[in-house]
């Protein structure tokens, strides 16, 4: 199984409203592509020294790496520019790739 792993910090005055968004269109979005099997959504409940907002992780669990690789060249670019849109410079996100062992 791979897991694609999405960290996103989001500043704190958009917390409730990008909360709401992920929970009842982009996430269904994602997985509406039918290239996840799965996911997770989970808030971190520790912070860097340096870090403000909240954190959030989402882990979206693909059966194999070439339903992950569609996603990312068939899916990914419209919704994530939809992040974008929406949240723009109001967000740090950056991505990983995992494989469970």
């Amino acid at each position: 199984m791979i897991i694609y792993n999405v960290t996103v910090n989001i500043e704190e005055q958009v917390h409730v409203e990008w909360l709401d968004w992920m929970k009842t269109t982009h996430i269904p979005q994602v997985m509406a592509t039918k290239m996840f099997v799965e996911y997770r959504f989970a808030k971190l409940l520790t912070l860097q020294e340096d870090e403000t907002g909240a954190t959030y992780v989402v882990q979206y669990v693909a059966n194999n790496m070439k339903d992950y690789e569609n996603y990312l060249t068939d899916h990914a670019p419209a919704l994530q520019a939809e992040t974008r849109k929406l949240f723009e410079g109001k967000f740090v996100a950056f991505r990983t790739l995992m494989e469970t062992v």
